[in-house]
């Protein structure tokens, strides 16, 4: 069974999730989706690891995601001079 968490940051919502990679072992997954328009979900390629807990693997993906959507969410667009 895959454990979850929905954490806000900025203008999105970040599904962390944890599943069974081994036995004993978890692995982060993610999916990014923006709270406005266009709101299409994202599903982010995560770093490879596995960890011991869920909890831990749902917090390496909250951390993958903060640093995806500083990276290249809304903001970091408009900051490039893409759509907006």
């Amino acid at each position: 069974m895959n454990a979850t968490e929905i954490v806000s940051f900025r203008d999105y919502d970040l599904l962390c999730g944890a599943r069974a990679a081994e036995p004993g072992m978890f692995a982060p997954t993610l999916v990014v989706s923006r709270r406005t328009w266009p709101s299409r979900p994202r599903v982010i390629a995560m770093s490879r690891g596995s960890f011991a807990t869920e909890a831990d693997a749902i917090d390496s993906a909250r951390a993958q995601g903060v640093q995806w959507v500083t990276d290249f969410g809304y903001g970091a667009e408009v900051a490039r001079g893409g759509p907006r």
